[in-house]
């Protein structure tokens, strides 16, 4: 609409209402159908996803570059979740309504979880931005849906009950986002899932007593009473970071005489990110020591540490040093804008998440000029247990991510066009649901594939 002028002389852009926006998402239907979303099917000109895996390689650390490929070895679904970058190619060529959020880039179930917020109250959100990016919103939702399926048939669920499942998710996502189109813009930031609200809306009440008391145990443990003994051995006098090869290990670049300078250059670039009021916490804490840690499935063989540093004798912070490359949705989605991936990881979080860690910041490394983010290593973090799910369980728990992806696309994008996209029909809910299992068998087939290169020694594969 043209720009008017207000009584008080300012130009203002008359902004569309609600209903407008919803008619604008509802007209993109006719360009882009819902049910056009339905399904999977590989084109004949499909790149090889072993090629994009061991393309994806580029830059790691080869010596670890086995483990990762052993754990995406473990099942198909191992293999979703370590496979981004292929999946990333393979939604490029499926249809877009052309709205465009922040989005999460590996939104598989297992990237969403419980962790304290700076209250130190319990919220449920996703908590793995290494891939985030602003792009179409559907990527996420339908990696969502078909990781839903392959989790599914990983437990020996039928197709009926994991595509249920991953129907309820997507249904839970349209839903919610209807809810956040009719409140106010501060309100949809304002919205979150805690304790109470998960346990009410998503777990069965014969369910509640023990989630609750997993819950409250791992709120107990605190850093220095749980994770310092564990991670941390006196050696000479001196505290040390306990070697785990090859899952925690001090690395040859620490035998280096200026490691310690070096080191310190990218903290103290760290330490500007911070907000200046954390900045103050952070500097009551001396480093005291690094080491090399493995960490996820995707993330195995990029350049990821643990850092200790000390207040007192019995107040220790843990710090997780990652390595943040460019996201498998560039190629298709567009390039940062920041000049630091870590950055980019740092930006997204703050603008998807309803709570993130204070000490959230990123770095340059010195040596390689390798881009990095660092937030605690772990602070009251629960994930959920794949294993211990039902039937029902898997869908609850696809309803909570549903919810959840929602909310943190609302916060970028305009709920009331997403909304009027998808309608109130169930019509855009079983088109995923169809997506998501043909997906899951694409993922076998991908599995296979990995298999026979490493049978076939184009690939190594190491198992823990």
């Amino acid at each position: 609409m043209p720009p008017r002028h207000a009584s008080g002389g300012f130009l203002h852009e008359e902004l569309p209402s609600p209903e407008e926006e919803w008619a604008a998402g509802k007209a993109l239907r006719q360009k882009v159908p819902r049910e056009s979303h339905a399904g999977w099917k590989a084109g004949r000109n499909r790149p090889d996803p072993v090629k994009i895996v061991a393309a994806s390689n580029e830059g790691r650390l080869q010596n670890l570059v086995p483990i990762r490929h052993g754990r995406m070895l473990t099942s198909p679904f191992a293999f979703l979740r370590g496979s981004a970058a292929v999946m990333a190619s393979d939604l490029s060529k499926t249809p877009v309504s052309g709205m465009r959020v922040q989005a999460c880039g590996d939104c598989h179930l297992l990237n969403f979880g419980a962790f304290a917020t700076p209250e130190r109250n319990l919220f449920f959100d996703i908590n793995d931005f290494d891939e985030t990016l602003p792009a179409p919103w559907e990527w996420d939702v339908k990696r969502l849906a078909a990781s839903l399926v392959a989790a599914g048939r990983h437990l020996g669920f039928k197709d009926a009950d994991s595509g249920r499942a991953a129907r309820g998710a997507v249904r839970q996502y349209r839903e919610s986002m209807t809810q956040f189109s009719e409140m106010p813009a501060f309100q949809v930031w304002y919205e979150h899932i805690d304790l109470q609200s998960m346990m009410k809306r998503f777990v069965r009440p014969e369910n509640r007593a023990r989630t609750m008391a997993r819950i409250e145990k791992m709120r107990q443990r605190t850093v220095a009473e749980h994770d310092f003994p564990k991670l941390v051995e006196e050696e000479g006098g001196a505290y040390r970071i306990r070697d785990n090869p090859p899952l925690i290990y001090h690395g040859p670049r620490q035998q280096r005489a200026d490691f310690e300078s070096i080191v310190m250059k990218s903290i103290k670039h760290y330490r500007k990110t911070l907000p200046e009021h954390h900045r103050v916490l952070f500097d009551r804490f001396k480093p005291v020591d690094f080491a090399v840690k493995v960490v996820g499935v995707g993330s195995v063989g990029t350049l990821c540490g643990v850092g200790l540093w000390m207040a007192a004798e019995n107040d220790p912070l843990f710090l997780q040093i990652k390595q943040a490359n460019a996201s498998v949705l560039e190629p298709y989605a567009g390039k940062s804008v920041y000049p630091n991936h870590g950055q980019r990881v740092v930006a997204g979080q703050h603008l998807m998440q309803a709570a993130s860690d204070i000490m959230l910041g990123w770095t340059m490394g010195e040596i390689e000029r390798r881009h990095f983010y660092i937030r605690q290593l772990r602070d009251m973090k629960i994930s959920v247990t794949v294993e211990a799910l039902d039937e029902l369980g898997l869908k609850n728990y696809g309803k909570l991510c549903g919810w959840t992806l929602a909310r943190a696309h609302a916060r970028s994008g305009s709920p009331a066009m997403l909304a009027g996209y998808m309608g109130n029909s169930d019509v855009f809910d079983r088109a995923l649901e169809k997506f998501a299992i043909d997906y899951a068998d694409q993922t076998e087939r991908d599995h296979k594939a990995m298999a026979r290169a490493v049978r076939d020694g184009r690939l190594k594969a190491e198992q823990e």
